[in-house]
């Protein structure tokens, strides 16, 4: 009994376990919003189209997001750390391949290889930490820690990507990946123990085939009409992404596994939870791109400084992340989400403020507001999803608010990205696709830059406005659909820690 007892306490090497794992996570996160400042570099040096730089961005968050349940039921069948280590190396490898494209395709392949291989590590990072911990509250701190990690590298990534572009070229965003990758690599196989489930469930590969397709195929024929107008091919390819998705919503209710399991959105806590896990991704990741081009090409200010003005709501969002498990056992989980929406729409809406000659002020008032949402998004989407259905379908409830957020990441630079694009297009001088592009033009008329500036600040309005309205209608939504008490919160006749019980649940 005594040997069991140490094996099961939290030593040294479990510490040190976890430290490792967040090096995958943090990469894995970072990478999703690196390239927001970097953009306008990538471009001088690429000269890639309106949809390519598109797809340079989010290509990497819809392969990630399509993949993750799929990779969580391999990892459950062939080993989770065995995952973590195939991953991990072609994750370095994707990194290696990005840094070092000569042209826009490749880019997007490698930047795809690399969100591929980032859906191996999030579920197998999870599983085998929650392996490594036994005990469910030192288990709840570490998932905790987990989840600010991730959320700290949504925040930072734009940071880093600014303070490595002020020295070096482009690529050095990609290749700062390659230390973390090493050391992982070197101390995973000493730290951490593998795991496998005793009964995984069968992966359906046609499922993760149509969702991926679907998804890919939908958002070409958007971000093609967005760039250069409607017309048959690209509304052909929308449609046809449309019925596969469709096709699949409809596949899975008849499978005994599925690869999303619909019938969990009736509870109405549970979607507008998952919503919760998306919708913010989506604003927050538009906002940082689209504000990143701002910054650089309409205010002409230098990467670095840009980076340094993204700081005061990176800081606000991680330490939002963190602090909310506390402020939630005080407020509760109804409070926090409705406090999420506004706060995120009242940030967003400071952005129309800004203009062609200034907006500083404006921008970083935005995103510490916004970052309060933001942080409160990361860090219950997962609990309250899971807190919402039984403890048998925790598995699959987290599975989903782990897919929300990354496809929310994608799904903001596609969506809102093509409408600020659209909006470019038409009213813009007509001279290039994109402000970078027209900014690269030899001999630009003084008007024809003032014209471009104002037809991209415009987009940039178009799209905070939206993602803010989004909001404020879904912090409506909750204020009138949530129960007073969320399921999994304590009430009056319910003592002690559920929070525990539901991370065991998930884990």
């Amino acid at each position: 009994m005594t040997e069991e007892r140490v094996h099961n306490s939290p030593g040294l090497r479990a510490w040190l376990g976890l430290v490792v794992i967040l090096g995958p996570v943090l990469l894995v996160s970072m990478d999703g919003s690196i390239l927001f400042l970097a953009m306008p570099r990538v471009s001088q040096a690429l000269s890639p189209t309106a949809d390519q730089a598109l797809w340079i961005l989010d290509i990497y968050g819809f392969a990630v997001g399509s993949l993750l349940v799929a990779f969580g039921s391999i990892g459950d069948r062939y080993g989770r750390l065995k995952l973590l280590m195939i991953g991990a190396t072609v994750f370095g490898i994707g990194s290696v391949g990005a840094a070092f494209a000569p042209s826009p395709e490749l880019l997007i392949a490698f930047r795809a290889l690399m969100g591929v291989a980032g859906a191996t590590l999030l579920p197998s990072a999870l599983a085998v930490l929650s392996e490594l911990l036994p005990d469910s509250r030192r288990r709840a701190q570490a998932i905790g820690i987990f989840a600010a990690a991730f959320a700290a590298g949504f925040a930072v990534g734009p940071i880093v990507g600014g303070t490595l572009l002020e020295r070096f070229w482009w690529g050095s965003v990609f290749l700062v990946n390659l230390p973390v990758i090493v050391m992982f690599l070197l101390f995973a196989p000493v730290l951490l123990r593998e795991v496998r489930a005793t009964r995984p469930g069968r992966i359906d590969t046609l499922s993760v085939a149509i969702s991926a397709g679907g998804l890919l195929l939908t958002m070409y024929g958007l971000k093609h009409m967005a760039a250069d107008g409607v017309s048959v091919l690209p509304a052909l390819t929308t449609l046809l992404g449309v019925v596969l998705l469709t096709f699949f919503a409809l596949r899975q209710r008849h499978l005994e596994h599925p690869l999303i399991d619909f019938s969990l959105f009736r509870d109405r806590v549970f979607t507008i939870a998952i919503i919760t896990g998306l919708l913010p991704l989506a604003a927050w990741s538009a906002a940082a791109y689209l504000a990143g081009i701002y910054l650089q090409s309409v205010l002409s200010l230098s990467v670095l400084h840009a980076a340094l003005l993204a700081l005061p709501g990176a800081v606000v969002l991680t330490v939002s992340c963190i602090v909310t498990p506390a402020v939630v056992d005080r407020i509760g989980k109804r409070t926090a989400l409705i406090i999420c929406h506004f706060s995120i729409a009242a940030g967003l809406g400071l952005l129309l403020l800004t203009t062609t000659t200034g907006g500083i002020g404006w921008y970083i008032a935005s995103t510490a507001i916004a970052g309060v949402g933001y942080g409160i998004s990361f860090s219950l989407v997962a609990d309250t999803a899971v807190g919402a259905v039984p403890t048998e379908r925790a598995g699959s409830a987290g599975a989903i608010a782990e897919t929300s957020n990354e496809i929310g990441n994608a799904l903001g630079i596609a969506i809102l990205g093509s409408l600020a694009a659209l909006i470019f297009r038409l009213q813009g001088p007509a001279l290039a696709p994109t402000l970078d592009e027209t900014l690269q033009l030899p001999d630009l008329a003084p008007a024809a830059l003032q014209e471009a500036k104002a037809a991209f600040v415009t987009g940039l309005h178009a799209a905070a406005a939206v993602a803010g309205l989004l909001h404020a209608a879904l912090g409506t939504v909750a204020l009138r659909w949530l129960p007073k008490s969320v399921p999994g919160e304590p009430g009056p006749d319910m003592p002690g820690e559920p929070t525990t019980d539901r991370v065991e649940s998930k884990a």
